[in-house]
Order: C-alpha cells, then structure tokens, then sequence
C-alpha cells in the first residue's frame, strides 16, 4: 500500500510539473520575449491577417511572385496538412512532377533561361510550406512582375534586395527572400493591397 501512495504522489507531482507548470511557463517566457513568433508570426495588412511570414502560400497573378511549390494536401499550401511528396531523386513521378512545374515557369516567366531555374522553383520543400525562395529564384521573376506591374525591373530588384534574409549569424544557410513579404512590398510600393 505503502509503495501505491508513493507511485500515485509522484504519478501527480510530475503530471502537474510536466502537463500543466511547465508549459504555462514555457508559453509566458514566449509572450513576453518573442511574443510575435508566438502568436504565429502572423502579417498584417489593411487591418486584415493575410498570413505568416512561417506558411508558403499560393500566388498565380502574374503580378506577384511565385512561391516555391508545395506538395502539402491535395491542391498544396495546406498548413494542416504539411508535408514533402517523399519522392526519391529518381521516382518517374517527380521527374515528371519537375518537367511539368519547369514548363509551366517558363511559359509565365519566357525570358528565363530553363538551365538557370534554380531547384526551389521546380521542387517542394519537405514541409510543403516554405515561405522562402532563393534570391536567383526571385531574380528571375523580375522580368514578368515588372511588366505586370508596369514599372521598372530596377524597382522591382529594389524591393528583393530589401526583403532579401542574409544567412543567420553570417555564415549559416542560405540567404532567402520571403515570397509573402515581397509580394506585400509591391502592393504598398504600388499604392494598394489587393
């Protein structure tokens, strides 16, 4: 009986300390110093959400930038159902998957050479929710949301340098640029937000 007492005042310690203290105080040390990436890292704009600056998300005008592709639920971009297409290198369905994407770049954006398109422009990352795509990929864009936009490609480089992430620290990862933030640059550069 003696051990039963002890196993049940331990079972309850720990389940209070572990299911209910700690994570109250692991989400109040997050509100209070990071309480943006807490809530979300959630982007505002004319008062209304329109995303996070964490989430891929979809944009087909020819006025925005493309996102990387996203192989998240059935249609992409699904949050709540992230995930890579777990595809090897040499599975005829991802081939095919590349070619497809490929093609459909280069008939939206004709003046990029096929041999220059980095691999984020044709492949998903492996949450199918990269909100980042690399400066190159943006760069050749350029050409096609400048004319869309009917403004010079010289603003349009403008607006990726200021919303280009170096690597952390310096030296790690790769410099990226947030496709939402870019996009919201334009609209506001542009005097709206649709």
């Amino acid at each position: 009986m003696r051990n039963f007492i002890t196993a049940l005042v331990a079972t309850t310690v720990l389940t209070v300390l572990t299911g209910i203290v700690y994570p109250l105080a692991v989400w109040g040390i997050a509100q209070t110093i990071f309480p943006a990436q807490a809530g979300g890292s959630l982007i505002v704009a004319g008062n209304k959400v329109v995303g996070s600056s964490l989430i891929g998300q979809n944009f087909s005008s020819p006025r925005y930038f493309q996102s990387r592709p996203s192989a998240a639920g059935d249609k992409g971009y699904d949050a709540a159902n992230s995930s890579g297409s777990n595809l090897g290198p040499t599975n005829k369905a991802l081939i095919d998957a590349v070619k497809l994407r490929l093609k459909s770049f280069i008939e939206s954006n004709p003046a990029a050479n096929p041999r220059q398109v980095p691999v984020d422009l044709v492949t998903a990352s492996g949450s199918g929710l990269d909100p980042e795509i690399s400066p190159a990929a943006a760069d050749l864009q350029v050409a096609r949301v400048a004319h869309a936009r009917g403004i010079s490609e010289d603003q349009v480089r403008q607006l990726i340098a200021e919303n280009t992430r170096p690597r952390s620290a310096g030296i790690f990862g790769e410099p990226g640029v947030n496709v939402l933030l870019l996009n919201l640059a334009l609209d506001r550069a542009a005097g709206s937000h649709g």
